[in-house]
């Protein structure tokens, strides 16, 4: 797939999944809560606070939520600049309402970490660093400056310098650290989930492509007694206007194009009338279909069956395999990565026993990068390219997708994947020294029990005319 496919989960474009709803849903928690805390703090606490700047405070917020209320549509999705400004309104509004209520005296000034997580989940980098850095200035200020709390003796609340010096360095932290862990988790949710995405579209393109080919071999099969009528018309007509030469060629004409007809229908539905009879086929027909369209790049690709040693003769020959798009997609994006790197030369393993299937894939290539290793697998994880690797493959530009759609399919099948090095197995003097990708199936979850073993499928009959 390419890069443009992928438009959608850019993470500049990921602001657009909000609704405007939520957040105003949540503004008004928040007015509700803020309110609240005002009532208490003067009713049940005898609190002396600045009561008109504090409800002109939460005023704007009111009026803020009401305008976007009535001007914009209900389902309206906000944009990352909308995101940023409303979160910006809400923070600024919070240390507002701090600075007039005791600064960091206040115990409510965690709350100001709310807007910061928000950024650090929805929006990118830039804009997190902007919030972040806001909160932290702001906190910073109301050290300094803040209106403070009084009693209704006219004592002043606070507390002791070294609490607040605390209270700042805990908030700071705070931000950071919670911006930077929210930011993370969310990345690689996000990530994980374009990949699964990304997944399920190359396998429904596949299931497409095999559905189309099912209706070409169909209309193949219902167009096969048409055309042959035309031909064998034409055929007659051919015969009887010997005497008249222009209309004897206007139906040699038409016999021609019920051959090239013929033609077409074959070419088109070769893989489909495959799809549409064969259901399940040996082992090694099935890896090599997945391998053919990798068999002409200019690397061999040997392909090798191997029974288990101590099998009987039944179990000699190849058992039948399914022929299900994930397990023909997964292996041939493994044999694509194999064909990519490999110097000249990619071997294809087959084993079976009477217990598990197994398919193994080698090449000649330098292998897995070593620090890596442990993260083959993982959705957008790629080596970054060297000049080197420019020049000997310009036309290689992957996304770090390639594995996991091939790892997550074919578990999907009911294999389990294993990566490493060859160099790591083999000895020195083999060729065999590049990436070793093996992939393993209990014998039920891949061999169909329906068909017995034995029983030949051989190619599909093609229809004459």
């Amino acid at each position: 797939m390419t890069q443009t496919e992928f438009g959608i989960f850019q993470e500049r474009q990921r602001g657009s999944f909000i609704r405007l709803r939520t957040m105003i849903w949540l503004r008004w928690c928040a007015i509700v809560g803020q309110l609240a805390a005002i009532t208490l703090a003067q009713k049940f606490y005898n609190l002396q606070l600045e009561l008109g700047l504090c409800y002109l405070a939460v005023g704007v917020s009111v009026v803020g939520n009401l305008i976007a209320i009535f001007v914009f549509p209900e389902n309206k999705r906000l944009n990352e600049a909308e995101n940023f400004l409303m979160v910006l309104f809400d923070l600024l509004q919070l240390c507002f309402l701090i600075y007039l209520t005791g600064g960091l005296h206040n115990p409510f000034t965690i709350l100001i970490l709310g807007p910061v997580i928000v950024s650090a989940t929805i929006m990118t980098l830039r804009s997190t660093i902007i919030i972040g850095a806001t909160a932290l200035t702001l906190v910073t200020l109301m050290v300094f400056f803040h209106l403070p709390l009084r009693t209704e003796q006219g004592f002043i609340m606070r507390i002791a310098d070294v609490f607040v010096f605390g209270q700042w360095t805990a908030i700071t932290i705070a931000v950071i650290f919670l911006s930077l862990y929210a930011r993370q988790i969310t990345e690689e949710m996000n990530s994980m989930g374009d990949a699964v995405v990304a997944t399920q579209m190359a396998l429904s393109r596949t299931q497409m492509l095999n559905n189309l080919g099912g209706v070409v071999a169909a209309a193949a099969h219902e167009l096969g007694t048409p055309l042959a009528t035309i031909k064998l018309t034409s055929a007659e007509l051919i015969e009887e206007l010997a005497d008249q030469p222009d209309l004897q060629d206007d139906a040699r004409l038409i016999r021609e194009q019920a051959d090239r007809c013929r033609d077409i229908l074959q070419s088109m539905g070769r893989a489909g009338k495959e799809d549409l009879q064969i259901r399940s086929a040996p082992l090694v027909e099935v890896i090599r279909e997945a391998a053919e369209p990798h068999l002409n790049r200019g690397k061999d690709v040997l392909i090798e069956a191997f029974g288990s040693e101590d099998a009987n003769e039944e179990d000699f020959d190849p058992p039948l395999a399914l022929r299900r798009p994930e397990i023909i997609h997964g292996l041939r994006n493994l044999i694509q990565n194999a064909v990519d790197f490999a110097r000249s030369t990619v071997w294809v393993e087959a084993h079976w026993t009477d217990k598990v299937v197994s398919v193994r894939i080698m090449d000649d290539g330098p292998g897995y990068p070593t620090n890596m290793l442990g993260r083959i697998g993982d959705p957008f994880v790629r080596n970054r390219r060297t000049e080197r690797d420019r020049t000997a493959r310009p036309e290689y530009e992957g996304m770090g997708l390639g594995l996991f759609i091939a790892k997550t399919l074919l578990q999907r099948s009911g294999a389990e994947l294993s990566f490493a090095n060859g160099a790591d197995r083999v000895n020195s003097a083999s060729r065999r020294r590049g990436a070793v990708v093996e992939v393993v199936w209990p014998r039920n979850a891949i061999v169909p029990p329906s068909l017995p073993k034995g029983k030949g499928i051989g190619e599909n009959p093609s229809f004459k005319i």
